[in-house]
């Protein structure tokens, strides 16, 4: 598609300095050109709206727009006040968004609930991602220090980890209600073993610490409040890197109304043996298509 662009660009320069009865890509209708670009993707939309002044406002259009917007960006819209800021003083006249700067809005991260510790975004043209971080969960043990500490990190998105130092019965609970889209979903933890940090600007991880993971493997959990449920197991033995853990899909239904009410969990409750120097991070929700076809993904 790529190439396609460069040679409507080049087509127009060849024609553009041509007779008064030549004519060029500038006497195509608005109406047709923003039908063509219905069908490219957002980044080409914007590229091909560089050629001149018609394709320009033809890519400006609600019709090719509204198109790269998710389903239900409208319940989005509203729920999260992402039109918040984005209207004119009462002093002006009133201005709706256009359907681009929603979808450049929504392609923003919006942190949402009583805390800034969840957060969704749209992934260009592929779907509504959520992540949530480790404290919005319920985990054994977090707040003795004897077992858990928690650690300023540029590595999270939420700025903070928790360093698991030792613990004999490891729990992570958690639950989520979000206005998903309909599609395929696939859920991850987000965990390293290691503690990492930084000397003289590089990246050291230390795993001194980290025992217990190759004894017994973990339990990840997931179901949903219309009865979808996945579990899977993971030994944990790759220390030093982030690692998504697959925990399973879920189907949000087009015909459902109904915000998706999702639990999860972390489980390993083998108590022969002690386990430590785990980071747990946060969980990510993705669009199917986006996430691995593996069942870990490291990043």
């Amino acid at each position: 598609m790529g190439s396609g662009i460069s040679g409507l660009v080049d087509h127009e320069k060849l024609t553009s300095n041509n007779g008064p009865f030549e004519t060029g890509l500038g006497d195509l209708p608005e109406s047709c050109i923003a039908l063509v670009l219905t069908h490219l993707d957002p980044t080409e939309i914007c590229k091909i709206g560089r050629v001149n002044r018609t394709f320009r406002q033809a890519s400006l259009t609600d019709l090719v727009w509204e198109l790269k917007l998710p389903e239900n960006y409208q319940i989005l819209v509203k729920k999260y006040h992402l039109d918040k800021n984005l209207w004119s003083n009462s002093s002006e006249e009133s201005r709706r968004l256009t359907k681009k700067e929603l979808y450049a809005r929504l392609c923003r991260p919006h942190h949402f609930g009583s805390s800034n510790n969840k957060v969704f975004w749209m992934e260009k043209d592929r779907g509504i991602c959520v992540c949530v971080s480790w404290k919005e969960m319920k985990i054994t043990g977090i707040e003795d220090r004897r077992y858990w500490s928690h650690i300023s990190s540029d590595e999270s998105r939420f700025s903070t980890i928790a360093f698991l130092k030792q613990i004999w019965w490891v729990e992570v609970e958690g639950d989520l209600e979000f206005e998903f889209p309909a599609g395929n979903y696939s859920l991850f933890f987000r965990l390293q073993l290691g503690k990492t940090s930084r000397r003289l600007g590089r990246r050291i991880c230390t795993v001194d610490q980290v025992h217990g993971w190759n004894i017994k493997p973990v339990q990840f959990q997931l179901s949903t409040s219309n009865g979808q449920e996945a579990t899977t197991k993971y030994y944990l033995n790759e220390p030093g890197q982030w690692i998504h853990y697959h925990v399973g899909d879920f189907v949000v239904d087009k015909y459902s109304s109904m915000p998706t009410k999702l639990k999860f969990s972390m489980t390993q409750i083998d108590c022969t043996h002690t386990k430590g120097g785990l980071c747990l991070d946060s969980l990510l929700i993705l669009p199917t298509e986006i996430g691995p076809k593996k069942s870990r993904l490291t990043s």
